[in-house]
């Protein structure tokens, strides 16, 4: 069986973060781990306050997870501080993971900081260099490339900027923009977009931090990078279209609506 780690935060309320990489690591058919950076006490509604995980513990999750298991792809999540950037991008200069999908997590959805200000420039400096795919939305992006991202050209620009940091492709998520969700990736030579259909629903936890484990298990599956983006987006897409009431704020996205509704089928 293929394996595809996650280093990220914990999210209490279940939706995003690690819990949520677990989930469509399973929903994908890869074996998943865990490398805890963070805990948060958060639900639905808001983020209540935030614990770092000392270096030193960090550190030595990611050494168990690799001096014993093979590790097809890593996702990574929340890394918070300058610290567990630096501790994390020394760790893959001994292990080398091939595949390495960055999610710069900066904000919760219930606008919380989850990314000190101070690492994000370790960010960029160590840990973007690194990635095979790097997935920020809209707003992340301003941010990296200190820039405003209003048009698809925009979107293009940025992208470009992205790969000059380092980062062998880029996928920019254009959720944030009007209109459809279209996505833009590139690979460091061409454009592609992946259009898709705005769903009207609040229950948008964790769709970020989903989309990202399902590209890393993907490619730990053997799919070219294009394909393992493609796929995932039809897999979130479908986790939007069936989210969860779940909690008084933004509920989850369902992770397992496919593997549900191949059970109830089959049960018939």
């Amino acid at each position: 069986m293929k394996t595809a780690l996650t280093i990220a935060g914990s999210d209490s309320g279940g939706g995003a973060g690690i819990q949520a990489d677990l989930k469509a690591f399973a929903a994908q058919g890869v074996y998943g781990m865990s490398v805890i950076t963070a805990i948060t006490a958060q639900n639905t509604t808001e983020v209540r306050s935030v614990q770092n995980i000392k270096t030193s513990i960090i550190k030595d999750q990611i050494e168990a997870v690799f001096d014993d298991i093979q590790v097809d792809a890593v996702k990574i999540g929340m890394l918070s501080s300058s610290d567990t950037v630096e501790i994390i991008a020394q760790a893959f200069e001994i292990y080398k993971p091939r595949f390495i999908v960055l999610d710069p997590v900066m904000v919760s959805k219930a606008g919380h900081h989850l990314l000190q200000e101070e690492a994000i420039l370790a960010l960029k400096d160590k840990m973007i260099p690194l990635a095979t795919i790097i997935t920020p939305n809209i707003p992340e992006a301003e941010v990296l490339t200190n820039s405003q991202i209003k048009t698809e050209a925009d979107m293009e620009h940025a992208c470009m900027k992205m790969r000059e940091m380092g980062a062998k492709s880029v996928l920019l998520k254009g959720g944030h923009l009007n209109g459809d969700p279209n996505d833009l990736y590139f690979d460091g030579t061409d454009f592609y977009w992946l259009n898709g259909k705005r769903i009207h629903t609040q229950n948008t936890h964790g769709t970020g931090c989903t989309l990202s484990s399902a590209i890393a298990a993907n490619l730990a599956k053997g799919a070219a990078s294009f394909e393992a983006i493609r796929m995932a987006k039809d897999y979130i897409t479908t986790a939007i279209a069936h989210s969860l009431d779940i909690g008084h704020g933004h509920g989850p996205v369902h992770h397992f609506y496919e593997l549900y509704k191949h059970a109830k089928l089959s049960s018939i």
